[in-house]
C-alpha cells in the first residue's frame, strides 16, 4: 500500500486489508494486487514523453475558507487531517522551487504529498504550515537525452504501468496498489509482485531531480544519478530507499535497468508479462481451523520462502500473500500470482501448494484464473484500505529472514482469535527475496537484502470513537509477536527491522519499543550514518523533517 518525496513517506506497496465488503471484497482486491549540477528543470519537453506539451498546471494556492480547502486536506488515512496555512498545488519543478523558497523565507514548515498514502501524519502534522500537492506532476515517458524513462512524482503506479506497457511493453517491479503515488513509493525502496523476479524499484533507478535547500536558505533543483563519477551521487544513493521527506522534494525520477543500453527503449526496463496466472485460496475460521492447523499453515508458508527465495530460484516468479484475518471476519485468504508464460507456471504454484498444505489437514477453496497482465495490475481501487467512508487505519510491519518461531506463531493465533479484535484486523505475510537479494546491503539505502518475507499488521475501522480500541489491539498484537526482542523486530536470526515505506512512529516511542534499539536502526541498519551525512550536506537547515526523518 504505499511515501513521500514526495509524499512524505508512503506505502510502498499498499497491501489489501479485509476491507469494505469483508472477506469477499478483500479477496477480489487481493487477487488483483498482486549527473549534472544545479538546474531549473524544463517546463515542457519531450523528456516527459509528449511533444508538444501544454503549459504546466498551476501553481494554485488554496487557503482556509476556499471551497477546495477541505477536499485537499486528507490523504489516504482519514485519521490525520492537518490545518496548513496554505496548500500549494504545483505542476512543475520551477513551481516547487518557488514554493519551497516561499516556505523557507517565511519560516513555515513544508511537507510534500504525491499520492497521499502515508501511514502516519507526516503531511498532516500540526506543525506543517505549507502542504505541497504534487499530484498534477504526473507525466511518464521516455527521455532520449538520458536514455531512461522519466516518471514524475505525482504519477500513480497504475499510470506508470499503463504508460510503460502501452508505449514500450516494459514495466518496473513496483507495488500492487495502482493509486499509490510514485513520489514516495520510489524514494522508500519500492517493491511489489514482480520484485522476487526483478528486484526492488530502486534497483532500476538511474537518476533523480530533487529540489534542495542550501545553507543560505535558497532552493534549487539538482540532478543526481547512479554514475559513480557524479558529484551528486550521494544524493542519488539516499533516494534508493532512504525514504521521502528527508532530503528535498523529488520532482522527477529516471528509470533504466543496470546494464541496459542501446537506443531501443523497450530493452531498458524489464519486459511486462503478457498474462498473469492468479490463484485465490480461502479458508473458513471454523472447527477445522485449530491452533495447530493454523500455526502449521503459517509455518509452512514461511519455511517455503526460506528455501525458495535465493536469487535465480526457479520459484522467483511466484509471488504469494497470506492474509490471516481476525476470526470475527469468518475466514481468511491467500493470493498467488505468476507470469502465465513462465514454463510450467501452474506446476510451480501447485508444488508450492503441496508444501503449504503439508501436515495441516486443511485444503482451502481454490479459484484459478488467467488474465491479461495490465487488467488486474491497474484495476481501480485495488489494495486500498477501506472505502470512501472507511479509511481509518494503523499499519505496523517487520522484515523476516526466516519463518516465525513457535512462540511467535502462538502469539499470532492468540491475537487473531481474542475478544478485542474485529473483522477489520489482521495481518499479511508477503513473499519477498529472490532478485532483491542479489544486491549488496550498502549498494542502495535498502539495507535488508537477506529477507524472505515482509509481515504487515493492520487494523481498519470507520468511526473516530473506535480509534483507541483499534490502536490498542494492533499495538498489543505487534508487541506480543516481538515480545522476546522488546516489542519490535530487532535484526537477528529471524527478524530484520522494518520497511520505511510502512512508517510506524511507535518504533520511536519508548512505551512501545523497549528493545534499546533505535528506530533508525530498525529501518536503515548500518546505512543510517551515511544517510545522516547526505542529510547534513543536502539539507543542512533540516527543512524537510517529520517524526521519522533522518536527523542531520
Amino acid at each position: 500500500m504505499d511515501r513521500p518525496g514526495l509524499e512524505v513517506v508512503v506505502n510502498g506497496s499498499h497491501l489489501n486489508p479485509l476491507s469494505r465488503r469483508g472477506l469477499l471484497g478483500a479477496a477480489g482486491a487481493a487477487v488483483a494486487a498482486g549527473g549534472a549540477g544545479a538546474l531549473g528543470a524544463p517546463t515542457a519537453s519531450a523528456a516527459d514523453g509528449t511533444a508538444p506539451q501544454e503549459p504546466p498546471f498551476g501553481p494554485v494556492t488554496v487557503r482556509p475558507g476556499d471551497t477546495r480547502y477541505e477536499s485537499l486536506l486528507r490523504g489516504n488515512n482519514f485519521r490525520f487531517v492537518g490545518r496548513p496555512d496554505e496548500i500549494r498545488v504545483v505542476g512543475s519543478t520551477e513551481q516547487v522551487v518557488r514554493a519551497v523558497d516561499d516556505a523557507v523565507r517565511s519560516g513555515r514548515t513544508v511537507a510534500v504529498r504525491s499520492g497521499g498514502h502515508c501511514f502516519e501524519n507526516f503531511t498532516a502534522d500540526p506543525s506543517v504550515r505549507m502542504l505541497l500537492d504534487l499530484s498534477p506532476m504526473d507525466a511518464v515517458g521516455y527521455d532520449p537525452a538520458r536514455g531512461a524513462f522519466s516518471v514524475r512524482p505525482g504519477a500513480t503506479l497504475g499510470h506508470v504501468y499503463r504508460t510503460l506497457f502501452k508505449g514500450w511493453g516494459v514495466t518496473v517491479p513496483a507495488g500492487g496498489c495502482p493509486e499509490v503515488g510514485a513520489g514516495g513509493h520510489f524514494a522508500g525502496g519500492g517493491y511489489g509482485p514482480l520484485s522476487r523476479r526483478y528486484g526492488s524499484v530502486v534497483d532500476h533507478l538511474y537518476g533523480v531531480e530533487v529540489v534542495v535547500v542550501g545553507r543560505d536558505g535558497t532552493a534549487r533543483a539538482v540532478v543526481a544519478t547512479r554514475e559513480p563519477d557524479d558529484p551528486h551521487h550521494d544524493l542519488f544513493w539516499a533516494h534508493t530507499g532512504g525514504g521521502g521527506g528527508n532530503f528535498g522534494v523529488v520532482t522527477r525520477y529516471w528509470l533504466r535497468s543496470p546494464g541496459a543500453s542501446g537506443s531501443d527503449p523497450a530493452r531498458l526496463l524489464p519486459p511486462a508479462p503478457r498474462a498473469q496466472l492468479a490463484l485465490l485460496v480461502t479458508w473458513p475460521w471454523d472447527d477445522t481451523m485449530t491452533e495447530q492447523a493454523f500455526t502449521r499453515l503459517l509455518h509452512n508458508f514461511g519455511t517455503w520462502h526460506e528455501g525458495n527465495s535465493a536469487p535465480g530460484s526457479r520459484y522467483a516468479g511466484l509471488y504469494a500473500i497470506l492474509i490471516p484475518s481476525h476470526a470475527t471476519a469468518g475466514g481468511f485468504l491467500m493470493t498467488v500470482q505468476i507470469d502465465a508464460d513462465i514454463p510450467g507456471a501452474r506446476q510451480l504454484v501447485e508444488e508450492f501448494l503441496r508444501e503449504l498444505y503439508a501436515g495441516t489437514g486443511l485444503r482451502g477453496k481454490e479459484t484459478w484464473l488467467t488474465m491479461p497482465w495490465l487488467h488486474p495490475t491497474t484495476w481501480p481501487g485495488t489494495g486500498e484500505p477501506g472505502n470512501v467512508g472507511t479509511r481509518r487505519y494503523k499499519i505496523k510491519a517487520g522484515y523476516l529472514r526466516r519463518s516465525f518461531t513457535a512462540a511467535q506463531l502462538a502469539a499470532i493465533h492468540r491475537n487473531l482469535t481474542n475478544s478485542t479484535g474485529t473483522a477489520g484486523g489482521g495481518m499479511l505475510l508477503v513473499g519477498y527475496g529472490g532478485q532483491v537479494g542479489a544486491v549488496a546491503p550498502t549498494a542502495t539505502a535498502v539495507a535488508q537484502r537477506e529477507v524472505v518475507m515482509k509481515a504487515v499488521y493492520q487494523t481498519i475501522w470507520s468511526a473516530e470513537q473506535d480509534d483507541a480500541a483499534n490502536l490498542a489491539w494492533v499495538r498489543n498484537f505487534y508487541r506480543d509477536v516481538y515480545a522476546d526482542t522488546g516489542g519490535v523486530p530487532v535484526p537477528g536470526a529471524v527478524s530484520d527491522g522494518s520497511y520505511i515505506n510502512y512508517p510506524d512512529t511507535d518504533l520511536a516511542d519508548p512505551e512501545w519499543n523497549t528493545s534499546g534499539v533505535p528506530w533508525h536502526t530498525l529501518y536503515y541498519k548500518d546505512n543510517y550514518p551515511r544517510l545522516q551525512r547526505v542529510k547534513a550536506r543536502w539539507d543542512p537547515r533540516d527543512v524537510f523533517q517529520h517524526a521519522l526523518s533522518v536527523r542531520p
